[in-house]
């Protein structure tokens, strides 16, 4: 047998050619990540906190605030460690992780966008039905399997990947350990056992996109018919948030996955991978609390409570 090297460590791509600009694509990266951390964590809070709040709906809503917290987590803290500290590698085991938990966020939530449309699709066409249908122990078990799915889905992927060592190259054209890049040096054993991975997982997830689609066919269909202006439009206040999410999520996959493979660093690389890593986290937030009013009101009951709590325990200074 050849003398092979097996690679425990990878080199991420490096953009920068300057160190001042390193510095200001680390700062920059930074507060892309503060401004997702703050939105998401702002709305799980809100829902959190106002019991005017606790349904199905919005507890589908926290969770998905949770994911992409979760999923933007993942990749940009390591991006602006490195940026600020002029390092470029990655060791196998963190590479590793970023793979597996960057699957296994992005699947749970295509989970919960199904889950979230059969919401909506009863709460919409079936209203009388609602209450009895979408119970607190529904809810439960709906976001227990969305999880579970996420992790047995990224355990196969990852497991798969990473199941025979990396010995054609250790350069990762990326800023994070990406699921092509890292097809594009492993071996061709690995790419074969993938391969077949990915094509009968691609058959649950067409059926979760059709699923999708013909749930909000029917929603719209339903919406439609609705003869008051008024409950039409607070129909679709409801679900047209959930509606821009998933088309993100639909774009962000597909830039994700359809996109050519990088095989050399570049700042194109860099802007794709901020198309579908960074700028749906950092976007959604903004969705909830622009578009739902529910949110909103919450949002300013709990401010409102916030800014009156120092004068409600006052207390007058006594005579002279």
């Amino acid at each position: 047998m050849d003398n092979l090297t097996a690679f425990t460590e990878f080199l991420l791509m490096d953009v920068s050619g300057s160190w001042e600009l390193q510095i200001l694509q680390g700062l920059l990266f930074l507060l892309i990540y503060l401004g997702a951390l703050a939105g998401n964590l702002l709305t799980f809070v809100v829902i959190v906190a106002d019991p005017c709040l606790h349904s199905p709906m919005y507890f589908f809503i926290s969770h998905l605030s949770i994911l992409d917290l979760c999923s933007i987590s993942v990749t940009v803290p390591k991006l602006v460690v490195n940026s600020l500290t002029g390092r470029k590698s990655i060791s196998l085991v963190e590479c590793a992780a970023q793979i597996f938990l960057y699957i296994f966020f992005a699947f749970t939530e295509l989970a919960f966008l199904v889950v979230m449309s059969y919401d909506r699709y009863v709460a919409i066409c079936y209203p009388l039905h609602y209450g009895v249908t979408i119970t607190p122990r529904l809810c439960t078990w709906a976001a227990g399997s969305s999880w579970g799915s996420g992790l047995v889905y990224s355990a196969i992927h990852t497991g798969t990947m990473f199941r025979l060592p990396f010995t054609k190259s250790n350069v990762i054209h990326q800023y994070f350990c990406d699921v092509p890049q890292i097809m594009r040096i492993s071996s061709p054993d690995v790419k074969f056992s993938e391969s077949v991975t990915l094509a009968v997982s691609s058959c649950v997830v067409l059926v979760c996109f059709s699923f999708l689609v013909m749930s909000y066919i029917n929603i719209f269909s339903t919406v439609l018919k609705i003869s008051s202006t008024e409950a039409r439009k607070k129909a679709l206040s409801t679900c047209t948030p959930q509606l821009v999410i998933l088309l993100m999520f639909i774009f962000s996959g597909m830039i994700a996955v359809l996109g050519p493979i990088a095989k050399e660093a570049s700042l194109k690389n860099l802007l794709t991978a901020m198309s579908y890593t960074m700028v749906p986290p950092l976007i959604n937030p903004m969705v909830y609390s622009l578009r739902n009013r529910e949110i909103n009101a919450a949002l300013r009951r709990m401010l409102s409570r916030c800014l009156e709590f120092p004068g409600r325990h006052s207390m007058d200074l006594p005579n002279a």
